[in-house]
């Protein structure tokens, strides 16, 4: 059992060591749709990599998220296989968005330093699967908010 010191010293050692394993600028925040971002996610159960559908606007999430699974068979078939969607992901906060997301499916844990470059791995291909996706098909996306 780790204190929360400990434990937070882990969490920024790990994004600092990820940071420095794979330094590029990734999409991210940088989508040009508010509420609708790309994220990396880590615990001590599980690592995830996160399409995040979370505007204050319920009615934009609901276009956004069906515009997404309109293109779930493209997902899956050239970008991401294991990808998840799930219309009512709880978060730790208790706030309930819509994610899209793949997990990790190797053992991991942030406070377990020989986990970590798996993880890492898994962050840097299926962000860049994300990525691709989103340039592929963001005129698309975007298309049901913007015209």
């Amino acid at each position: 059992m780790y204190s929360k010191e400990e434990s937070e010293k882990l969490r920024k050692e790990f994004w600092t060591s990820f940071g420095k394993s794979f330094p590029r600028k990734w999409l991210l925040y940088n989508t040009k749709i508010k509420g609708f971002s790309f994220k990396f996610s880590a615990n001590t159960k599980e690592a995830l990599v996160c399409l995040d559908i979370e505007s204050a606007d319920r009615t934009k999430n609901e276009l956004l998220f069906d515009q997404v699974l309109e293109l779930k068979n493209n997902l899956i078939e050239d970008y991401l296989p294991d990808v998840i969607f799930d219309e009512l992901y709880l978060l730790e906060n208790g706030k309930i968005i819509h994610r899209i997301y793949v997990k990790y499916n190797k053992e991991f844990n942030i406070h377990n330093k020989n986990t970590w470059q798996g993880a890492f791995l898994f962050f840097n291909e299926a962000m860049h699967q994300f990525e691709e996706f989103y340039e592929d098909f963001e005129d698309f996306i975007k298309q049901v908010i913007y015209y």
